[in-house]
């Protein structure tokens, strides 16, 4: 049994959960709080880290995934960064802006409870919620969360009280979303390996390849992880003696070779203030909501125009992966992934092949489909994701844990970043963007200067106002909302967050990179 210790440490007003992107970004502009970060694992990296195969890569050119005051050394826009690459990135940011010191590693938090004012009551800002009621400095002089963690080694239990608690532990990873089966339908009646992408990333090279090499695979999922996992599994079964893999999919999603299309550069049409333009964000005002109907068949031609091309560049309709859906559907929930080269090359070779079906099961040699066929299998690979919010509402208690959601099940986070009715919690890296370095970086600038006290949110009935007109403005853009991405709007978000900390900001993208601010940034700790 743990041995448990109560330290409150007074001086430590920050507690972050979390060492992955948004975690060291959190650490690096509240620094000069001498925040805790508490990380469960011996390294920093989150997902990174912990989620990634050999194949692993950055969606994104790594000028759209870089620190505002770290550029990456020797930057190639024409390639897409190796998951290594961009964990020796994060570690030479952090060693540079001297933020490892904040880090406490084998630190995993056990339990989070709400003291508030020091009275012992849990209490929500629900209850002011419909009136004009104001949510409450994030530094207030008192311990409001009181913190377990449980450190290894050796195996014991601290509690610290925070003023302020920035959970920071990200949608993907430790909690797989497992598919649920009929009665004697599940992995118990199947005679072969089954294994989830958690699993698998943790395998090295080697042992990954032992498991595929000549196996019949079924990898069900068809996004970026269950593409990797059949790219990698095809390569390990070169020869003749080399089996086949099998994508399972439910739900097709296009996919792209690369950042261009039809000679043209991806970002002209979803990440410039013009194409944006056409899209509808959160308050534009009545003009632009008089011309969002009559800028439809704009829309419409931009999402055409980018399906032409692939399906014209790639063997879509010949392998019968043409999403029935428009492309900006995708777009706009962030669910756009970059093939690796080789892939539809492995189709053609045989040594990856496709099933679609909207349901499927176990029988004793593999899977068995909705239309009656099944498949032998002797390794079944699940990239069915993660459960990211059932993750948070685990560790927070109650109410919390039951407002952490809405009914619609999405995080409603006024900036990204605050939850309305949950007290001096801040939360980083759940609603995805382009670019989520860039955003999360963005929004921890934001969070240090509020918790500073030099601006402050409006009402929580405006807050919370705003949260649903964004979460309607994705239901009207995607039928992929839950995954709560602000891409079609992405521009209008980071204006948002500048004008309400008083900044004016310079742009190269379409990116934030630097803004200017009518005060010194050496009141932060920062450098110039």
């Amino acid at each position: 049994m743990a041995c448990e210790q109560i330290s409150y440490r007074k001086s430590t007003r920050v507690g972050i959960i979390g060492a992955g992107i948004s975690g060291i970004a959190a650490a690096k502009q509240l620094s000069h709080h001498n925040p805790i970060v508490f990380e469960a694992t011996d390294s920093i990296g989150g997902v990174w880290k912990h989620c990634s195969f050999a194949s692993t890569k950055l969606q994104t050119p790594p000028c759209d995934f870089e620190f505002s005051d770290y550029p990456w050394p020797q930057r190639d826009n024409s390639t897409f960064p190796s998951y290594l690459d961009i964990l020796h990135y994060l570690h030479a940011y952090a060693t540079h802006f001297d933020v490892l010191k904040f880090v406490r590693f084998n630190s995993r938090v056990v339990e989070i409870r709400y003291i508030g004012g020091g009275d012992g009551r849990e209490t929500t800002n629900l209850d002011v919620a419909a009136g004009p009621g104001e949510f409450g400095p994030l530094l207030s002089g008192h311990p409001v969360w009181e913190v377990a963690v449980e450190t290894h080694p050796p195996k014991t239990i601290e509690r610290y009280g925070f003023e302020l608690l920035v959970v920071c532990i990200g949608k993907y990873g430790d909690i797989p979303k497992m598919p649920v089966f009929p009665p004697n339908k599940g992995q118990e009646v199947y005679g072969g390996k089954v294994m989830h992408t958690l699993d698998y990333s943790k395998l090295d090279k080697e042992a990954a390849r032992e498991l595929l090499k000549g196996k019949k695979v079924a990898v069900v999922g068809y996004k970026k992880s269950a593409i990797d996992l059949a790219t990698e599994c095809a390569q390990a079964n070169q020869g003749a003696d080399g089996q086949p893999c099998t994508m399972v999919i439910r739900t097709l999603h296009w996919t792209v070779p690369a950042y261009w299309i039809w000679g043209l550069p991806f970002f002209l049409f979803y990440s410039t203030r013009s194409s944006q333009f056409l899209h509808q964000r959160p308050n534009q005002g009545l003009l632009r909501n008089l011309l969002f109907p009559l800028l439809s068949p704009v829309r419409k031609a931009v999402s055409k125009f980018i399906e032409s091309y692939l399906v014209w560049k790639l063997p879509l309709v010949k392998y019968g992966l043409k999403p029935d859906h428009p492309f900006e559907e995708d777009y706009a929930s962030c669910q756009m992934a970059i093939l690796p080269e080789n892939f539809f090359s492995e189709a053609d070779n045989g040594k990856i092949m496709f099933k679609k079906t909207p349901r499927w099961w176990f029988w004793n040699g593999g899977l068995e489909f909705e239309d009656n066929t099944k498949l032998e299998a002797d390794v079944v690979l699940l990239a069915t994701g993660f459960e990211g919010k059932k993750k948070i509402q685990d560790l927070l208690p109650q109410p919390f844990s039951s407002l952490i959601v809405d009914s619609s099940g999405i995080m409603p986070l006024y900036r990204g970043t605050i939850h309305p009715l949950i007290p001096n919690m801040a939360f980083v890296g759940y609603i995805e963007s382009v670019s989520n370095l860039q955003t999360a970086e963005l929004r921890c600038k934001w969070l240090s200067r509020l918790a500073d006290g030099l601006f402050k949110l409006p009402s929580i009935k405006k807050m919370l106002d705003q949260t649903s007109e964004e979460i309607e403005i994705m239901k009207k853009t995607t039928r992929f909302y839950k995954r709560h991405c602000i891409s079609t709007f992405s521009i209008n978000h980071s204006d948002e967050i500048c004008e309400e900390m008083g900044w004016k900001c310079w742009r190269k993208n379409n990116w934030v990179l630097e803004a200017f601010a009518p005060y010194s940034s050496q009141d932060y700790g920062e450098e110039d």
